[in-house]
């Protein structure tokens, strides 16, 4: 019988003689007194602890990030631009309708007509857009034949259904000043205000689903860099509804009524920019896709409008231009939001780091928390 000893010491020489063969280097004697076989012109791997006290380096180099046969890791989003788009009119509409709710109940029909018009031509905007991307409108009436709770376009179709209609009888109230004052058309223009004013409170109920939706949508997908800003992306696409909302009322509404609109400005800013900072600094390497290349570019002078915008409309309060300018500072800055949340998370499905680096790290964390061995460890030396 051969002892152990023995087996050993064989088994190691076998090795390095294995390893001269193949153009390696000899082997390196480690501190704790292992030998550890390292390959020519590679720097030293990762230690990892044995239980005789010593270690032994990892001869298997990390990974590099690269596509599978020439295919990424992660199917990118076929959307393009009109789904962007229809992100802002979308939230557009949703701002618009609730600042007519605030111009109706304060009495302010500058502010209101602005808000329904608006309202209006948004969401039929949205629905152009919506429909070239399912590219056939029977889609969208197939989408209305059940109700998901847990699906958000789904329920955005649902949302879309309900908004619409009284977004529309809302507008069409506004024309109820120009019927004649007499017969059928006489009788519809004196029915229309209070029609108006019940389908206008109605819209701006949805409006706040209409506004968010769409972040949830985005954050249910795979692609990385929405996927994880779930919290943020309905935070920011609130605070970006309302601000286009209060552009509307600068641009459309004299100084004396404009109150409702600088007080949506306000707000809206200040969700739009926490909502901001946190996907740009909460997501670690997911967070490099909102500061990198177009994105990046599209979010930072997004703020700057924002902010910009906000000062104009509690600065210029009494002038007409300077409201007018604000106004559209806040309807650019809003478009500049959506467009780089949108880019921002194509690039991230487009770069296999995005999605490899994160997994790793939830495995790792998991195998600590659970006192597993890394799965990047090699087997015992024998």
């Amino acid at each position: 019988m051969i002892p152990s000893g023995a087996v050993g010491d064989r088994f190691r020489r076998f090795r390095e003689r294995l390893a001269d063969e193949n153009g390696h280097r000899p082997s390196v004697t480690t501190p704790g007194g292992d030998q550890a076989v390292r390959r020519s012109g590679e720097p030293p791997g990762r230690r990892r602890r044995r239980r005789g006290g010593g270690a032994e380096e990892l001869r298997v180099p990390e990974a590099e990030f690269t596509s599978y046969y020439g295919r990424p890791i992660l199917k990118g989003p076929v959307w393009k631009w009109d789904i962007a788009a229809y992100l802002f009119t979308g939230g557009l509409a949703a701002g618009s309708s609730l600042l007519a709710a605030g111009g109706q109940l304060t009495g302010r029909p500058a502010l209101r007509r602005a808000g329904r018009v608006t309202a209006l031509a948004a969401v039929s905007a949205s629905a152009v857009f919506l429909v070239k991307d399912l590219g056939r409108p029977a889609r969208f009436h197939h989408m209305l034949r059940v109700a998901k709770p847990t699906s958000p376009m789904s329920m955005g179709t649902w949302i879309l259904t309900a908004y619409g209609p009284a977004a529309g009888v809302a507008a069409i109230a506004e024309a109820a000043g120009v019927l004649p004052r007499r017969g059928l058309l006489g009788l519809a223009g004196r029915a229309l205000p209070s029609i108006g004013h019940a389908a206008g409170l109605l819209a701006a109920g949805t409006a706040p689903a209409l506004a968010t939706y769409t972040g949830v949508l985005l954050a249910d997908t795979a692609v990385p860099s929405w996927h994880e800003a779930y919290p943020e992306l309905p935070v920011i696409f609130a605070g970006s509804a309302l601000a286009s909302g209060a552009g509307v009322g600068l641009l459309a509404a004299p100084p004396a009524e404009a109150g409702p609109a600088r007080r949506m400005a306000v707000a809206g800013a200040a969700l739009e920019l926490y909502g901001a900072h946190r996907v740009e600094t909460r997501l670690g390497l997911l967070s490099e896709p909102y500061r990198l290349g177009r994105p990046g570019r599209l979010l930072r002078a997004g703020r700057l409008l924002t902010a910009g915008g906000v000062a104009g409309a509690l600065l210029g309060r009494r002038s007409r231009v300077v409201g007018a300018l604000s106004g559209t500072a806040l309807l650019a800055a809003s478009v500049l939001t959506r467009f780089g949340i949108f880019y921002g998370g194509v690039a991230s499905a487009r770069d296999p780091r995005y999605t490899v680096v994160p997994q790793r790290e939830r495995v790792e964390a998991r195998r600590t928390a659970m006192d597993l061995p890394s799965d990047r460890a090699e087997p015992p030396a024998v």
